[in-house]
C-alpha cells in the first residue's frame, strides 16, 4: 500500500516529536497529545490520562544536552479518522551524569481532529525477564 497524506502527517508528527526532544522543547511535546491521552509511559504509574506540560520540562531538565531518538521498524497504518505507529525506539543521552542508551517498544494512537493528528493513546514498554528476577531488559538491541 502506497503512503497516504495522512502517514505522511502521522510521520511529520513523530518527527516533530524526535527533534523537540533533542531540543528540550516541552511545548511541542505536550502539544502533540490530546488532553484525555491515556498514556502508558515506562516510568510509574503504571497509567495517566493527559500530558502535564511542566512534568515533560522538568523531565527534560534532568538531561544534559540533547536526547536522540532514534526509530526502527516503523509502522504506521491508517483507517479514517485514527492511525497507529509502532516501532522499536532507542533514547540515548546523558541523564544525571550517566549515558543513557535503550532500546525499547512503542506504540501510539492518533486521531485526526479538525485536520490535525494527536496521540490519544500510548504505550511504551520493555520486556522483563522471565527468570524470577523480573529485571527489565534493557540491555536488549534489534
Amino acid at each position: 500500500m502506497e503512503p497516504s497524506k495522512d502517514h505522511d502527517e502521522i510521520g511529520a508528527v513523530l518527527r516533530q516529536l524526535t527533534q523537540a526532544y533533542a531540543d528540550h522543547d516541552a511545548d511541542t511535546i505536550a502539544a502533540a497529545y490530546a488532553p484525555d491521552a491515556v498514556i502508558y509511559d515506562l516510568a510509574p504509574p503504571l497509567a495517566r490520562r493527559g500530558i502535564n506540560r511542566d512534568a515533560v520540562a522538568d523531565w527534560l531538565a534532568g538531561w544534559e544536552g540533547p536526547i536522540r531518538i532514534e526509530t526502527r521498524d516503523l509502522e504506521i497504518s491508517v483507517d479514517g479518522a485514527l492511525g497507529f505507529a509502532s516501532a522499536l525506539t532507542r533514547i540515548q543521552g546523558r541523564q544525571g551524569g550517566e549515558a543513557q542508551d535503550m532500546w525499547f517498544r512503542s506504540t501510539q494512537c492518533f486521531r485526526n481532529s479538525g485536520g490535525r493528528w494527536r496521540i490519544v493513546c500510548e504505550h511504551a514498554s520493555v520486556p522483563f525477564y522471565m527468570d524470577g528476577s523480573y529485571r527489565a531488559a534493557i540491555d536488549l538491541q534489534p
